[in-house]
């Protein structure tokens, strides 16, 4: 049996001896602590830089060119307040567009000032300019807005033309998706000649297709040929997630170049109409016919002026008149393609229409007026 002070003594060693262990643990990690240091590190010597692709030369070209007439777009709107019932200015939304001209006149999409309460645009050495609403076009989906008091050295973008367009050629878009300003991304045109609804419920011809990133916010912003050029208004994307997925959408320039003067001018575009009504499809289709069939012709207008002939009846029995066959030489089978190929053409051009009557073809020449109701 150990004696108590025998206990003791041993307890102490075997206390000096886990303290003599801890202390090699610590000062040991302490040394593996100070170790990791390095007093003399230096920054490390900065590689040379290779010269700059051709390529990479002429995208950063074409940003320095183009970004200074792309522009960022604030809207707001009016909110009540559920309780109080009081009324606030409240953000609304974010989208993009782009110089028309150096009066102050900028292009966006239709969706972008939607609604607004009120429109603030900055730019190329400019913040939060409040600009108003010129005009709409919901069918196109486009807008132009214009700065109150423009500010100076505003620079318009070069303007293409869709008969140059190519699937496979580079684009280029600037925008602020999400709010970034002067974000530019780059792809190529996937597809043209697609077609997409407008807000306004109404198909948008022409469209061009691209791969290039376009996000919520790229909204009115430009598409560039690699020359600089617009060649179209960024207004949708194709995607599950609402983000971009590689499907983007762009009204194709030669609408923009059509539509933008007249809203400008007037407000709103002209709508070029030959003054008739034409039978839906659905009946067309059922009766076997290929083309266009005219159901009613106004009076006082270009067709009728031109003998066009719509649907009558005979003994009970629906008498055809005059089906639509082709438009300057371009082939017409649905409503859409005969909109899709007038709407190509402004109120005062001269057309030839292709005409079938009674198994019979003819041309019919006639000039177009401004649309006053929708009779075509």
């Amino acid at each position: 049996m150990l004696h108590p002070r025998t206990f003791t003594f041993l307890a102490l060693i075997g206390a000096w001896i886990l303290s003599l262990i801890a202390y090699e643990a610590v000062a040991g990690e302490g040394a593996w602590w100070r170790s990791k240091f390095d007093p003399h590190a230096e920054p490390r010597a900065i590689a040379p830089a290779s010269e700059l692709q051709p390529e990479e030369k002429a995208t950063i070209s074409l940003f320095e060119s183009a970004s200074p007439s792309v522009v960022h777009i604030e809207t707001t709107e009016l909110t009540r307040q559920l309780f109080s019932r009081r009324v606030y200015e409240t953000p609304q939304g974010t989208g993009s567009g782009f110089v028309w001209d150096a009066r102050g006149y900028i292009v966006t999409n239709f969706h972008v000032v939607r609604g607004s309460q009120r429109i603030f645009v900055s730019g190329n050495g400019f913040t939060r300019e409040e600009a108003q609403v010129v005009g709409v076009d919901p069918v196109t989906d486009l807008a132009v807005v214009k700065i109150q008091t423009p500010p100076g050295g505003l620079q318009p973008l070069p303007v293409g033309a869709s008969q140059d367009l190519q699937t496979g050629q580079n684009v280029y878009a600037i925008g602020n998706p999400f709010g970034l300003d002067q974000t530019l991304t780059r792809g190529i045109i996937s597809g043209i000649d697609r077609e997409i609804l407008s807000v306004a419920g109404t198909p948008i011809h022409g469209v061009i297709q691209t791969d290039a990133a376009i996000n919520p916010g790229n909204s009115g912003g430009p598409l560039l040929d690699s020359s600089g050029r617009l060649i179209g208004v960024n207004t949708a994307i194709q995607s599950p997630s609402g983000a971009s997925a590689g499907i983007g959408f762009a009204v194709p320039v030669d609408t923009v170049n059509r539509v933008i003067p007249q809203i400008i001018r007037k407000g709103s575009p002209d709508r070029p109409s030959l003054g008739v009504m034409l039978a839906p499809d659905r009946w067309t289709f059922a009766q076997g016919i290929d083309g266009v069939v005219i159901s009613q012709v106004l009076e006082d207008s270009p067709g009728s002026r031109a003998g066009l002939v719509g649907l009558s009846q005979s003994a009970g029995r629906i008498v055809l008149g005059d089906v639509l066959r082709a438009i300057n030489g371009r082939p017409v089978r649905t409503e859409d393609e005969f909109r899709r190929q007038l709407f190509s053409y402004a109120p005062g051009e001269e057309i030839t229409l292709l005409v079938e009557r009674a198994g019979k073809q003819r041309e019919v020449s006639l000039r177009l007026r401004a649309m006053e109701r929708e009779d075509d």
